[in-house]
């Protein structure tokens, strides 16, 4: 910041001299732009005294080239300027953030591929980064930012609690599609189940805080200091903390204290201060070393990376990092990220790294955020109850002609990973609910099939299908307990009773968030989805929102919708 205000002052000083020399000639102000290195073929200088012969100074901002980044000061650019004005030009925020690019699903005929296999996803961070772009930046998001399942599974849905000793319980729903009257529309809820926090395992956390020189923003380490410090008063005295940065000052700046010890805890944070270069020195080395020191057999042992997008934690390879974590996944020390500030998010790298090390992904964009995240939802971001949770849904083709399965683009499985225990899914917390959603096209709305001569598209498992007439769908799910290696199965049936006349509140809303996630995509497959629906169906269907967050919903639809205009 005193480097940013001392260049201010610098430019500010040779804007006046430069004013006061300005004459009638526009050569002045050209030289003076060759001077700091720019090329602006457009810009003229002018400028005459006035009568009083009394000079006035005004600053006024021109848009530079976007290739340029370098504080300029450069004549009037403009014939209907106001004469005897000296221009500053600002320099133009860079901007690296990286998302990754993802195909949407599309239908897929049911007689082609009856199976359907993904990964559950409790991240939601995408959620967030649409907030601050609808809200800080008021523009719309990039459309890799949008990430559908993310926005449906930020808010949480009063599904069924679990019963006796199991770890979440399933529910089912189905009705017509908003999006598109002559498809339906089915959702499948997960609901984690809850535990006091009297009965919580302890934790054992090692946070991994960048405080490299691009951390120097309010949005950034003052916001992450303040988050990790509600976290703190959070603990207990069964659990405990280390806390380890990496930048120029790479190192331990506290090990092991105790959860209850939250002045000491707070002090150590609140001293850090961002600065120096970005060599990562042990960084994350060091993180999982007083992580395996501390370690709490039965307990809630993670690493939490904090950053703004600087990945320079100690290893020289993006397939190294992830090649660490996940080895040390199988340690049972599980690792979440937390995302800070704009600019320099790497978005996908984040994602990849929260999911090789069982961990999720939230990106912090306010203190509110930062209080959902680390107090009111504690529990699910940091203790999980069921790991390497996989569905797989098989459709019936006597009801389900055609279906697409909206979001989890970049969760999909092969379906011989379903049963391959081998293979990393996604985890599910404390009280976390999680939900999906298929968009089916009825049988009867295909067009006719084309006549097949090896095989009869008529004869689909007669037999079979007369039996379960009325199923839509079956529905399997694979879990493995937080310390084990092998997984469970669980089955559901989806059937007309499914089918809802008039749909629960918590279906209705989550499939207005759908809908609009389908427009901020500017999907393929968004139909006939509207703004004006989205915010009918969601203001019909928030009676439950203690907290604010479907009303702050309603208002970044309406964002949303004037900046779409």
């Amino acid at each position: 910041m005193m480097r940013k205000l001392g260049i201010f002052c610098l430019i500010l000083m040779l804007c006046l001299t430069g004013c006061s020399n300005v004459g009638n000639e526009s050569g002045n102000g050209s030289d003076k732009a060759t001077d700091t290195k720019q090329d602006y073929s457009n810009t003229e200088t002018k400028a005459t005294k006035k009568e009083s012969k009394e000079e006035s100074v005004e600053e006024e901002s021109i848009e530079a080239p976007a290739e340029k980044n370098e504080l300029t000061i450069a004549g009037l650019a403009d014939e209907n300027m106001a004469e005897d004005k000296c221009v500053i030009i600002e320099p133009i925020p860079s901007n690296s953030e990286e998302y990754s690019e993802v195909q949407e699903s599309d239908f897929i005929y049911t007689t082609t591929m009856p199976l359907s296999t993904f990964s559950i996803d409790v991240d939601t961070a995408s959620y967030s980064q649409v907030r601050r772009y609808l809200t800080r930046d008021q523009q719309l998001p990039p459309i890799e930012a949008v990430r559908i399942e993310e926005m449906i599974n930020y808010f949480s849905y009063d599904y069924p609690k679990p019963k006796g000793d199991d770890p979440f319980s399933v529910y089912t729903e189905v009705g017509v599609c908003p999006w598109n009257k002559e498809h339906y529309l089915a959702m499948i809820g997960v609901q984690g189940k809850e535990v006091s926090s009297k009965k919580r395992p302890a934790s054992n956390l090692v946070f991994l805080l960048d405080v490299s020189g691009s951390m120097n923003d309010p949005y950034k380490l003052p916001l992450l200091k303040s988050a990790f410090s509600m976290l703190t008063n959070e603990l207990t005295e069964k659990d405990n903390v280390s806390i380890v940065v990496y930048a120029g000052a790479s190192g331990v700046v506290l090990e092991g204290a105790e959860g209850a010890d939250k002045d000491k805890i707070n002090e150590a944070l609140y001293q850090l201060s961002a600065g120096g270069s970005t060599a990562g020195g042990e960084g994350i080395e060091l993180a999982y070393k007083l992580a395996n020191k501390y370690f709490i057999e039965g307990g809630n042992n993670r690493v939490i990376l904090a950053t703004d997008g600087d990945f320079n934690v100690g290893i020289s390879s993006e397939e190294g990092l992830e090649k660490l974590i996940e080895e040390k996944r199988e340690e049972d020390i599980f690792l979440s990220v937390l995302g800070f500030g704009t600019g320099n998010i790497k978005d996908n790298k984040m994602e990849v790294l929260a999911d090789k090390g069982n961990g999720n992904y939230a990106y912090i964009d306010s203190i509110e955020e930062a209080e959902k995240v680390l107090v009111s939802e504690m529990a699910g971001t940091l203790f999980t109850i069921a790991k390497d949770v996989k569905l797989q849904l098989e459709f019936n083709p006597a009801k389900v002609g055609a279906y697409r399965l909206v979001g989890y683009d970049n969760r999909r499985l092969n379906n011989e990973d379903f049963a391959d225990d081998t293979k990393d899914a996604g985890d599910i917390g404390m009280g976390h609910t999680v939900t999906a959603f298929y968009e089916i096209i009825p049988v009867d709305q295909l067009p006719e099939a084309t006549s097949l001569r090896y095989q009869d598209n008529n004869e689909l498992q007669e037999a079979s299908i007369e039996a379960n007439k009325d199923e839509w769908l079956y529905l399997k799910l694979r879990y493995k307990e937080p310390d084990s290696d092998t997984s469970q199965l669980e089955e559901y049936v989806v059937s007309d009773r499914h089918l809802k006349d008039s749909n629960t509140e918590d279906y209705n809303f989550a499939a207005a968030v759908a809908e609009c996630g389908l427009l901020l995509r500017e999907s393929t497959f968004k139909g006939d989805a509207d703004w004006d629906d989205v915010l009918k169906r969601a203001r019909l269907n928030m009676s439950s929102d203690d907290e604010g967050y479907k009303a702050e919903f309603i208002h970044l639809v309406e964002i949303a919708k004037h900046l779409s205009y």
